[in-house]
C-alpha cells in the first residue's frame, strides 16, 4: 500500500499529495501525517513555498472520511498538529502554500484549500460543502468563507450543500486561476519558483500582518508595524535582506535574498 501522503522536494520548494484512493478523504491517521509534513515546512529554513495537489484526475480531496468516521474515527478526535490536514490552524506559518485544485474539493477538501495563500484550479474542478446533507458543520468553512467571498454566496454553500464549477469559483474570487489540466502543476511549480526567489523575511511578515490584523483596526494593525511589534517585522527590519534589497535596488541589480 502507497504512502497516503507524498511529499517532494526541489530547491527550497515542498511538493504534498494527497494519495488515497478513490477520493483522496482524511481519515485522523493521514490528518496528523500532514500535519507532521507541514510542521517540518514551517521549521525548516531550507524550504520557503509548499505546494498541496491530490492523486489522480478525478479528486483533489473530498475531506473527512466517512468511511473511517463509520468505523470508529471521531469527527472531534484528534488531528494532530496544525488541525484537519495539517494546515488550517497550524500556527505562525509564514511561507506561502500554493494549492492546485486538481478535481472535485469538497468538505475538508475546501477548507484545506482556504488555508492556503493562492488556489489554482484544474477546468473540470468543481468545490461544495456537503456537510449539512450528512447532518453536521463545516466549522472552519464557516468561519473562513463568509470572509473571502460576498457573504450570501457563502451562506448559500454552507446552508445548501450546492456546488460550484471553477468559473463561478473564480468569479467570486477564491481561485485565482483556472488552467487546463495538463497545465495545473506545471503552472503551481512556475509560481513556486517564482515565490522561491523572492524574499522569505517579506513573506513572513505580510503573512503575519495580515493574519494577525484581521480582527483589528486599520490603525492598531499600523502601529504594531510602525513599533515593531510583530515578531517578523521586527526580525525583517533588522536583517541583512533589508539591506541587500535597498542596495541591489540602488545597484541596479537582482538581489541575493538569504533570509537573515
Amino acid at each position: 500500500m502507497s504512502d497516503p501522503i507524498r511529499t517532494r522536494q526541489v530547491g527550497a520548494v515542498l511538493e504534498v499529495i494527497i494519495d488515497r484512493p478513490k477520493a483522496n478523504a482524511i481519515d485522523l491517521a493521514t490528518s496528523r501525517t500532514m500535519g507532521l509534513i507541514f510542521r517540518d515546512f514551517r521549521d525548516d529554513p531550507s524550504l520557503r513555498v509548499a505546494i498541496i495537489s491530490g492523486a489522480g484526475e478525478k479528486f483533489f480531496c473530498a475531506g473527512w472520511d466517512l468511511k473511517a468516521a463509520a468505523a470508529g474515527d471521531a469527527v472531534d478526535g484528534d488531528y494532530g498538529v496544525g488541525g484537519f490536514g495539517g494546515l488550517q490552524e497550524l500556527r505562525d506559518l509564514n511561507k506561502p502554500v500554493i494549492c492546485a485544485v486538481n478535481g472535485i474539493c469538497c468538505g475538508g477538501g475546501l477548507e484545506i484549500a482556504l488555508s492556503a495563500d493562492l488556489i489554482l484550479a484544474a477546468e473540470h474542478a468543481t468545490f461544495a460543502l456537503p456537510e449539512i446533507r450528512s447532518g453536521t458543520v463545516a466549522d472552519a468553512a464557516s468561519i473562513k468563507l463568509p470572509k473571502r467571498i460576498p457573504y450570501h454566496i457563502a451562506m448559500d454553500m454552507l446552508l445548501t450543500g450546492r456546488w460550484l464549477d471553477v468559473q463561478e469559483a473564480h468569479r467570486w474570487g477564491f481561485v485565482n486561476e483556472i488552467l487546463t489540466a495538463d497545465k495545473l502543476m506545471e503552472r503551481a511549480w512556475d509560481l513556486a519558483r517564482l515565490l522561491e526567489s523572492g524574499p522569505p523575511l517579506v513573506y513572513a511578515a505580510i503573512k503575519e500582518i495580515v493574519r494577525e490584523s484581521e480582527g483589528s483596526t486599520f490603525q492598531t494593525a499600523m502601529n504594531k508595524i510602525t513599533k515593531r511589534q510583530f515578531a517578523t517585522v521586527d526580525r525583517l527590519y533588522s536583517s541583512e535582506d533589508q539591506l541587500e534589497g535597498a542596495r541591489a535596488f540602488a545597484e541596479k541589480r537582482s538581489p541575493n535574498w538569504k533570509g537573515r
